[in-house]
C-alpha cells in the first residue's frame, strides 16, 4: 500500500525547529557577559536562521512542483507521525523559555546539545521524503552543520 503525506507540513516542522533553535541561542546569548560565549551563541543563532531560510526555499520549490512525498514502506510517514505527535521530542515547546537569568553555561550547552541531536534525528528521517532534485544534498549539509554544532558544544562543555 502506498502512503502519501503532506510535504508542506514536514517542511513547516523543519522551519519551526530552526526558529526555535535561533530563538534559544539568541536568548541564551543575552544571559552571558563573556564576549566569546555571546559570540558563539549568536553565531549558532545565525546558522539556525540560515537553515530556516533553506527549508523555506525547499518547501516553496517542492510545493510549486506539487510534489507529495512517496513512502512505499511507510517508514518515513510513521517516523514523521511520531515527531508530529511529540513522541520523539516536542518541537512545539519553546526552548527559549528554558533559558533564565540563572541558567549556567553548562545548562545552556546541555539543552543545546540535546536539541542539536534531536534535529539531526529529524533531518535524517525527512531526507527519505526529499527527492535528489529537490535538495536532498542541502539536508545533508544541514545535518553536517548540526554535527559541527555538536562537536563545538561538546568541546565547550569539556572546557568548563
Amino acid at each position: 500500500m502506498k502512503l502519501y503525506f503532506n510535504a508542506d507540513e514536514v517542511f513547516e516542522m523543519a522551519e519551526e525547529i530552526e526558529r526555535q533553535g535561533a530563538s534559544f541561542y539568541q536568548k541564551a546569548a543575552g544571559v552571558f557577559k563573556d564576549a566569546a560565549v555571546k559570540e558563539m551563541l549568536a553565531g549558532l543563532s545565525a546558522m539556525e536562521v540560515g537553515h530556516e531560510k533553506l527549508f523555506t526555499n525547499m518547501r516553496s520549490q517542492i510545493l510549486s512542483d506539487t510534489y507529495q512525498g512517496y513512502d512505499p514502506d511507510q517508514m518515513a510517514a510513521a517516523y514523521i507521525k511520531a515527531f508530529t505527535e511529540g513522541k520523539v521530542f516536542n518541537f512545539k515547546k519553546n526552548m527559549a523559555d528554558l533559558v533564565t537569568e540563572k541558567s549556567t553555561l553548562e545548562d545552556i550547552l546541555k539543552l543545546a546539545l540535546e536539541a542539536e541531536k534531536n534535529s539531526i534525528i529529524f533531518y535524517t528521517g525527512i531526507k527519505k521524503i526529499v527527492p535528489e532534485n529537490f535538495g536532498k544534498d542541502a539536508i545533508d549539509k544541514i545535518i553536517a552543520e548540526e554535527m559541527k554544532h555538536i562537536v563545538m558544544l561538546v568541546e565547550k562543555m569539556a572546557n568548563l
